[in-house]
């Protein structure tokens, strides 16, 4: 308990927001689904798609953040970043896999 002690109050203010930011991306994912399936959209719901991805990166953020802030253990905040940077190089990877072949038509 002694650490909960020394939580510095702009750090707690910055996991607050991104609380927020979880709750928002989670509705917004909701609504972009729905939308997508009532309009047959593709494309609406591959961004929905990739907002669950935003918001898998924001969770990982957050437990990092907050697993730190509470242990003062910089190794969680490294596994945190090392996390982002996978979930990074597969949507990367995903997106030149999906791509490949694909003419461009941008006149």
């Amino acid at each position: 308990m002694r650490y909960i002690e020394k939580i510095d109050m702009k750090n707690l203010a910055a996991s607050t927001s991104q609380s927020k930011l979880i709750l928002y991306k989670r509705a917004l994912i909701h609504f972009k689904t729905k939308v997508g399936r009532q309009l047959d959209s593709e494309a609406i719901l591959e961004d929905a798609n990739c907002t669950k991805v935003c918001l898998y990166l924001s969770f990982v953020l957050l437990l990092a953040s907050v697993g730190f802030e509470l242990t003062g253990i910089g190794g969680i905040d490294s596994v945190g970043a090392i996390l982002i940077a996978v979930f990074a190089f597969r949507e990367g990877r995903e997106s030149f896999e999906k791509a490949h072949g694909i003419e461009c038509r941008c006149d």
